[in-house]
């Protein structure tokens, strides 16, 4: 069993977790996930680490409530305990020998790409972040991506928070005034990453993305994370979650992403018919 000894909302549909796991935090890296059951009962679900502390044995997850498995997750309250906590998972983040990178999150991903900003910051790499929400109701971390970061623009697509506009528009400002990176590694939405991509392409700068948002078991027995990458199949729990941008066939993914949305909504509804029936 592990033990929740810290939560936090971060915004409505947003939470943080700090989970006893000495074992795991002994080796985790930027970039890896873990796999949890939330009781005897509960599916696995990967989420990737969005952090950890070695010295007080803790990880660190963010997730969004979006199924009935997080619904059941955020129903936990410090102190309560998980049924398992597998990991570290996956393949870290490459990191050795960059001196200036480009970061560039949106949504939850920015979770994932917080601990890839720390690390760089911390080898002293001058790091620009780039983060994107819908809305100023949705922002998070702004203020750990700005003590990790040299420069740090915030998008909103709404303009109620920083500057108007998607992730893609100071990139490519950046991009059209001759700034160069060794790196841009981006975590976000399928069509967001996409994007990303096709900004970075004409610059020759290499391009890594995270495809943890396409994982569902997180052991490659499901299929359900299989993606085309230089024209041959991967499977992004096992062989990634981090591939080459440039390699990623983006839209057989979104279209695979889309299967089993009504399944999960069913789910979704059905665990928060549950709950109230227990709270009456």
């Amino acid at each position: 069993m592990y033990r929740i000894v810290y939560k936090k909302p971060l915004n409505p549909t947003v939470t943080l977790m700090d989970i006893e796991a000495p074992l795991v935090a002994a080796k985790a890296q930027p970039g890896q996930f873990i796999i949890l059951r939330v009781d005897d009962d509960g599916e696995r679900i990967p989420l990737t680490i969005a952090g950890y502390d070695r010295d007080k044995g803790t990880v660190r997850i963010i997730y969004q409530i979006v199924g009935a498995t997080t619904k059941k997750l955020d129903q936990k309250a410090e102190g309560e305990y998980l049924q398992d906590f597998v990991g570290p998972l996956g393949r870290p983040t490459e990191l050795d020998g960059l001196k200036k990178v480009c970061i560039v999150g949106g949504g939850v991903g920015c979770a994932i790409a917080l601990p890839i900003a720390q690390a760089l910051h911390a080898m002293g790499c001058e790091v620009t972040s780039i983060i994107g929400f819908r809305s100023k109701d949705l922002l998070i971390l702004e203020d750990e991506f700005r003590a990790a970061s040299k420069q740090l623009y915030v998008m909103t697509d709404d303009g109620s928070y920083g500057e108007k506009g998607n992730v893609c528009v100071p990139l490519q400002r950046m991009f059209d005034a001759g700034e160069r990176f060794d790196k841009v590694i981006t975590i976000g939405p399928l069509i967001m990453m996409k994007f990303v991509v096709a900004a970075t392409k004409p610059t020759g700068i290499p391009c890594v993305v995270s495809m943890n948002p396409i994982m569902i078991d997180g052991t490659g027995m499901c299929g359900g994370c299989r993606l085309t990458v230089g024209g041959k199949t991967k499977f992004a729990c096992v062989d990634g979650p981090d591939f080459d941008g440039y390699e990623i066939d983006f839209d057989s993914a979104m279209e695979r992403g889309t299967m089993y949305r009504d399944f999960e909504r069913h789910a979704y509804e059905e665990t928060c018919n549950l709950f109230k029936a227990e709270q009456n």
